[in-house]
């Protein structure tokens, strides 16, 4: 297999962590990009292709440091991962502007800022993946207190399908993955007595897969990956 430059973000726990685990263990160079890289380095020596990457990917400093790396060490890559989340579990009636604006800062703008910045450097087979919900699937299955959350993630998938309009010409691919309950930190804050069907090591292998070989078949698509409802 040849080796792929591949950036993910939210990497310092749960998926995002198992999935650079497992794509530098396959030998591909991995920018992982986290807040927090404790996790990323205490790792490090074990995965030497797996790049510890410090970066608040909501803020201009952050994106342009994670643009100078890409541009200076990298100068195009294959593959981008939108892994990044935050969640919000709380009544409609008590989530304010600020709230909406919080969850979406990190679930619909920083996506399409990092996108935007990295925009020189999206090469012809470049696939870009971002990871939603079930949540935000028109039609499924909706819970209580996640107005914020599963609406962001929804907003996600529309906008990965315009930016496959948008670069189909360059033959730069987008697709979503919508997952379903996955048992991981940020579900157990949340939800701590739910235990989802599916490890976050599972859905890792899962996604770095289709990371890899999905923009073969799928452009512009979102995938729903769940093996319940939602």
């Amino acid at each position: 297999m040849n080796s792929k430059r591949i950036l993910v973000t939210g990497a310092s726990r749960g998926i995002g962590l198992e999935l650079v685990k497992l794509l530098s263990k396959q030998g591909h160079k991995v920018l992982a990009v986290s807040r927090n890289t404790r996790n990323l380095i205490e790792i490090n020596d074990s995965y030497p292709s797996l790049i510890p990457f410090q970066a608040e990917i909501t803020s201009k400093e952050g994106l342009l440091n994670i643009q100078d790396h890409v541009q200076n060490q990298w100068g195009a890559m294959d593959v981008l991962i939108h892994n990044a989340g935050a969640l919000l579990f709380k009544p409609f009636k008590e989530t304010t502007d600020e709230d909406f604006y919080e969850i979406y800062k990190v679930n619909v703008f920083a996506v399409a800022e990092l996108t935007r910045i990295l925009d020189p450097y999206l090469i012809s087979g470049t696939h870009v993946v971002a990871i939603s919900s079930m949540g935000g699937i028109q039609g499924s299955m909706k819970f209580p207190g996640l107005a914020a959350y599963s609406s962001s993630k929804g907003a996600v998938i529309t906008l990965m399908e315009l930016l496959a309009e948008e670069y189909k010409e360059r033959k730069v691919s987008f697709n979503t993955l919508a997952l379903g309950a996955v048992q991981t930190e940020m579900l157990a804050e949340a939800f701590p007595d739910y235990k989802a069907p599916v490890t976050a090591s599972e859905m890792a292998s899962y996604i770095a897969d289709f990371s890899l070989q999905g923009n073969m078949v799928f452009n512009g698509k979102v995938l729903p990956v769940s093996n319940s409802t939602p």
